[in-house]
């Protein structure tokens, strides 16, 4: 049973693997990523430097590279690792349901 203020994402299987993918909530995007360990998490969907979406970008263990200038931050974390990504990125908790389904809290 989920809390009030969560919000529904997709189902599980559709992330794959050490993946990510883009959910837009209103006027918010979100980065969406599913690691090795099948674990799931959710960042801010933006490049902190350039604003470029990070669902276009490569997942690399618990790293994430922005597309267009090769940023990076830990997913799990929100931590900027690489600049020109300098500010890092805000993380929010998200529960996947028995029945498989992927939900995030962003407020």
């Amino acid at each position: 049973m989920l809390l009030e203020g969560w919000i529904y994402v997709c189902e599980a299987d559709a992330i794959d693997e050490e993946d990510v993918i883009r959910f837009d909530s209103g006027s918010r995007s979100f980065a969406i990523y599913r690691s090795e360990d099948n674990d799931y998490y959710a960042t801010d969907g933006f490049c902190t430097h350039e604003k470029v979406h990070l669902a276009e970008g490569l997942v690399m263990g618990d790293i994430i590279e922005c597309p267009k200038h090769n940023g990076r931050f830990n997913y799990k974390t929100g931590q900027a690792k690489k600049t020109p990504a300098c500010e890092h990125l805000t993380t929010y908790p998200v529960q996947v349901t028995d029945d498989g389904k992927v939900y995030i809290q962003i407020d």
